[in-house]
């Protein structure tokens, strides 16, 4: 047979690919066009050279059966390679509908056709060695470049040519031709094409053919630019299980587009309620946290309710999650449950904001065909939807179908179930393929600013449409939810609001945890007295409303391969030190630093946090919100003497709401308030707190330094000056030097050790006691408290001083000299007090 003229049949085949999916052909062609298309193709990676895929190439397979496939390559193009797939052949499939499958795959090396001896005589020195196959009609060929397809063709062949076939381009025989000649021209005839003349008579297309096949291919071919496309002017075609590799690039234009498996594409699994990633999630027992949970259940049932959302907010570990789980699993067995996505910043597969939106739309096709199609159909209308904001994707692929389909009365909003849940908003980070470059800070901030998206998205494309929905979202009380439920906040009004540190107290349900379980294990180890209740009441106080506690507590005795008696006497009485292998909080330790060090992070990067140590900033504020602690201060105060800005202590605490607190104590000041007493312990244990732990020798140096450098920094030259000029001073600023000046002598007290001497030589060097004798009456008569602590004021300063006489008796001598001129001029004070209408109150 003529070589040539089976190629062009094999490649035109190739450029009029079938209509119907997975590259099949329906009805086979009863005739071949007039003029074959160029049998010469190349591979489309510009570091390779050009490879004819003519018959010497396309056609090399091997002789397997009933589909079986082995691959061809090229010794001259190691990356290239030819595989064939044949259909099983048989009684059950017409000769009309021959299907030509084309299958993509990983393409190996190597193959094994028989040679024949006849051919191999006639071009003995032919560096092709050509051989004879035969194969079924719809056998189909790929040719690849490593990994990626270049060419795809299907074969089907008509008997032999007609004697009216004539050669396009005229050529010698091969008997006119020398042996390197004849194997040259060989070459050149397998990758050029046949004119077929139109008056070809149609011919039936036989099963099988006996085609030439050679081992390589030739490399100096043209390539026109419509044959570089293996769909070239195709249509109406799918393509599945295509995988392409070291591809410069790809493109694919087909309006058979399946939305829905694109939509799949951007879900996150992990994050459904009973996903198998979280197995064993946390959840309340049958009887705990039912007044919540009650509450929880009534809100999501009350249809008509005017609040379509709810916020639950709360400290680390107060339960969050195990509220969120519960109720959304009695919400699946009353079949309300619309959607859940469980945020998890462990989890980077559901940490991020652009996978929540398509997977509550995910959800919401499972419970609904016609919401199904609609979702299918905005994505294959836009397949770049994911790529716009949280707003524009709510309302394509969740407001605008489920209003469509209420419109045309195809959905009843009355019985579709209506609850959506997302748990752990604060634990929602940026996008993955944007915040590898950033900083932490940046960080945080990238992902405040999507959780702050978030919430405004539910809020306008949910709300706004009157949707039935009811969503329920939980968070730390962090920056973005925070300032959305603020006065001002677009939430204030518009959502409910559960507090769990505030409103409920988790004692009783934390008994009745740790009851049941340690009752269990006196089942297992046969020992009903090895725990009492008033261990358990222990406990439960060193919980402080807070149910990682009590979980994390039980987790440690329950360990295997213990003694639950052992464990439970540490977790009692443990006090860390040196060497210690039992370590019963690691896991409310990790806690703790990581929300800290976030913290950290966030506030120093502020410009005017530059140079600021948060660390022992925070730890003088802990230290002196304790009673226990030697001087009080309140918040505003504490930040003036600090020398940060008014209302500093704001911006301090601001990631640390879920610890951390500013309250009003009975006297109306502003304090700062600790939610539980493992956070205490946590940040008075060094072994625990590590980077993070200040002690009270920092904290009352730090205070002494900012009492004398606040005298120091703003005192004037011209101290006659001094009265007008304090006068003059922004609120703010006279309050700093009123702190200082009041609080000195209690910071000194008892101090003796070298670096508080140190700061007193220094201070007096600077002339320092001069300058706080020309404010101490501006301070005295001014709005400050030190006239009605000035007997305590007095007697501190003095009792400072008789422990310095043996240290630094010239400084001593100093101070002493200044505190009997102050005594005596107190009476002075207090007549011009009694002329101005001063009172000890004002």
């Amino acid at each position: 047979m003529d070589p040539g003229f089976a190629a062009s049949y094999a490649l035109w085949n190739m450029h009029h690919l079938s209509p119907y999916p997975n590259l099949t052909t329906e009805t086979p062609p009863q005739q071949p066009p007039p003029a074959i298309m160029n049998a010469q193709v190349a591979a489309p990676l510009s570091h390779r050279p050009p490879v004819s895929l003519g018959l010497g190439s396309v056609l090399a397979a091997s002789r397997g059966l009933y589909g079986t496939t082995q691959p061809g390559h090229f010794p001259t193009h190691p990356n290239l390679s030819i595989t064939a797939e044949r259909p099983p052949l048989g009684p059950g499939l017409p000769q009309q509908h021959m299907q030509n499958a084309t299958r993509l795959g990983e393409i190996g090396r190597g193959f094994g056709p028989v040679v024949e001896p006849s051919l191999r005589n006639l071009y003995p020195s032919h560096p092709l060695q050509p051989r004879f196959e035969t194969y079924p009609e719809s056998t189909s060929f790929s040719a690849w470049e490593g990994q990626s397809q270049i060419r795809s063709t299907s074969l089907l062949r008509p008997p032999a040519p007609a004697a009216a076939a004539t050669d396009a381009v005229p050529r010698p025989s091969t008997s006119q031709l020398s042996t390197n000649d004849r194997g040259q021209e060989l070459d050149r005839q397998t990758v050029r094409h046949r004119a077929i003349p139109s008056s070809s008579p149609q011919t039936p297309y036989e099963q099988g053919a006996r085609i030439a096949t050679f081992d390589s291919a030739p490399s100096r071919v043209a390539v026109s630019p419509e044959t570089r496309s293996l769909f070239h002017r195709a249509r109406n075609f799918e393509i599945e299980n295509f995988h392409v590799g070291d591809a410069t690039h790809v493109t694919v234009n087909s309006s058979h587009i399946d939305g829905w498996e694109l939509l799949l594409e951007k879900i996150a699994t992990n994050a459904l309620h009973d996903s198998s990633a979280r197995y064993d999630a946390p959840k309340c027992d049958e009887d705990t946290r039912v007044e919540v949970t009650g509450e929880m259940m009534d809100w999501i049932e009350d249809r008509d309710g005017p609040k379509s959302i709810l916020c639950m907010t709360g400290a680390a570990g107060s339960g969050k999650s195990a509220l969120q789980q519960t109720v959304a699993e009695r919400c699946a067995t009353s079949d309300i449950l619309a959607a859940a996505f469980f945020i998890s910043s462990a989890d980077p597969t559901r940490n991020v904001a652009s996978a929540i939106v398509p997977t509550i739309a995910y959800q919401l096709g499972l419970k609904h065909d016609g919401f199904r199609n609609s979702v299918a159909a905005a994505v294959k209308h836009d397949r770049h939807i994911f790529s716009r904001s949280l707003q524009s994707q709510m309302d394509a692929l969740i407001v605008r179908p489920f209003k469509n389909l209420q419109r045309s009365k195809q959905l009843d909003a009355n019985t579709f179930p209506h609850a959506i849940f997302i748990d752990g908003l604060d634990e929602c980070s940026g996008e993955p393929g944007t915040s590898s470059r950033l900083t932490d800070v940046e960080k945080r901030r990238l992902a405040e600013d999507r959780q702050a998206e978030l919430l405004v998205a539910i809020h306008y494309s949910i709300l706004n449409n009157g949707l039935p929905f009811r969503v329920l979202i939980a968070s730390r009380p962090e920056w973005a939810i925070r300032t959305a439920l603020e006065p001002g906040g677009h939430l204030h009004e518009a959502a409910y609001h559960i507090q769990l540190s505030d409103n409920y107290d988790a004692s009783a349900d934390m008994r009745r945890f740790l009851r049941r379980r340690f009752e269990i294990i006196s089942l297992q180890i046969r020992d009903p007295q090895w725990f009492t209740e008033d261990d358990i009441e222990t406990l439960v106080r060193a919980a402080s409303g807070q149910f990682i506690y009590v979980a994390v507590v039980y987790k440690f005795i329950s360990a295997r391969r213990t003694s639950p008696a052992e464990r439970l006497r540490i977790v009692l009485t443990w006090v860390p030190h040196e060497g210690q292998m039992a370590r019963p909080f690691e896991t409310l330790d990790r806690l703790y630093t990581n929300i800290l060090l976030a913290a950290k992070n966030v506030y120093e990067a502020v410009d005017t946090h530059r140079g600021r140590d948060f660390s022992l900033l925070f730890g003088i504020f802990y230290n002196c919100s304790d009673p226990d602690y030697s001087i009080f201060f309140a918040a505003e105060n504490l930040s003036a003497l600090l020398g940060i800005e008014a209302r500093g202590e704001e911006n301090l605490i601001s990631d640390l709401r879920s610890l951390v607190t500013l309250r009003t104590d009975s006297d109306g000041d502003l304090v700062l308030g600790v939610y539980h007493k493992s956070f205490r312990d946590f940040l008075d244990e060094e072994s625990r707190a590590k980077d993070f732990f200040v002690s009270r020798f920092h904290v009352d140096l730090h205070l002494t330094k900012c009492c004398l450098q606040r005298i120091l920094e703003w005192c004037p030259l011209d101290l006659d000056s001094l009265p007008r000029e304090y006068q003059e001073l922004p609120e703010f600023d006279r309050r700093r030097l009123q702190v200082a000046i009041t609080k000195l002598p209690f910071s000194l007290w008892d101090k003796t050790y070298s670096a508080f001497v140190d700061e007193l030589v220094d201070f007096t060097e600077k002339r320092g006691w001069h300058k706080l004798d020309r404010l101490l009456p501006l301070v005295y008569l001014g709005e400050g408290r030190l006239s009605v602590i000035w007997t305590d004021w007095i007697y501190y300063f003095r009792n400072h001083v008789g422990r310095l006489k043996s240290l630094k008796p010239e400084i001593a001598a100093v101070i002493t000299g200044f505190i009997d001129k102050w005594e005596g001029d107190e009476e002075e004070w207090l007549r011009q007090m009694d002329n101005s209408g001063f009172s000890d109150t004002d």
